[in-house]
């Protein structure tokens, strides 16, 4: 079963909407000054509708900062506007973006379709059952959880490479997801960028 996107498809002026909300909300966090208040009141439904979204931010064609949510809470506007903050401040694995580095830092927003648990039996219909290229991946193991969006299958274009990665991420052995019943639920993305 495909699972359609979030309502509707973003319009490119949302896009750009989004786009350029994150862009000035990390320019004004990497400055250390507050955020404006945002009046959801003049968006669109789309805008204002609650929605889950991951902000990746590159510099050189290089990870630089991915932080994002993966259900919706809030309105997705808001949501892009904390992700795209957090994605710049507050990646563990990156230090916090610079006034100095703006110029170069890329932004992708990725909006996520509500997950949607994969019922399999073994690992071998695990493989089966993902769509390389088209799902985003979460694996969880009881407090464990972690996730790729569909864009990392680009860089691990290989099911059983992505799923050991995946592992890897999630803080257990590569081959768990071979040797353990995980709960694995898969999303779609509508990903655009700057």
């Amino acid at each position: 079963m495909v699972k359609k996107m979030p309502n509707q498809s973003l319009s490119q002026e949302e896009k750009n909407y989004l786009l350029k909300l994150a862009r000035n909300a990390i320019s004004l966090a990497v400055k250390g000054q507050s955020q404006p208040k945002i009046d959801l009141a003049v968006l669109s439904e789309s805008l204002k509708a609650n929605g889950a979204a991951f902000v990746t931010l590159t510099k050189n064609k290089q990870l630089r900062g991915c932080i994002g949510a993966l259900e919706a809470y809030q309105p997705l506007v808001i949501d892009v506007r904390e992700h795209a903050v957090a994605a710049a401040l507050e990646d563990y694995r990156f230090p916090p973006v610079t006034s100095a580095e703006m110029d170069s830092i890329l932004i992708e927003i990725s909006r996520l379709t509500q997950p949607q648990l994969l019922e399999y039996t073994d690992s071998g219909s695990l493989i089966q059952l993902l769509r390389p290229g088209i799902d985003g991946v979460i694996l969880t193991d009881g407090m464990r959880r972690a996730t790729f969006l569909p864009q990392v299958w680009e860089q691990l274009p290989n099911p059983e490479d992505f799923l050991g990665h995946l592992c890897h991420k999630m803080g257990v052995n590569p081959d768990t997801w071979r040797t353990k019943h995980l709960a694995v639920s898969t999303y779609q993305v509508e990903e655009f960028h700057e």
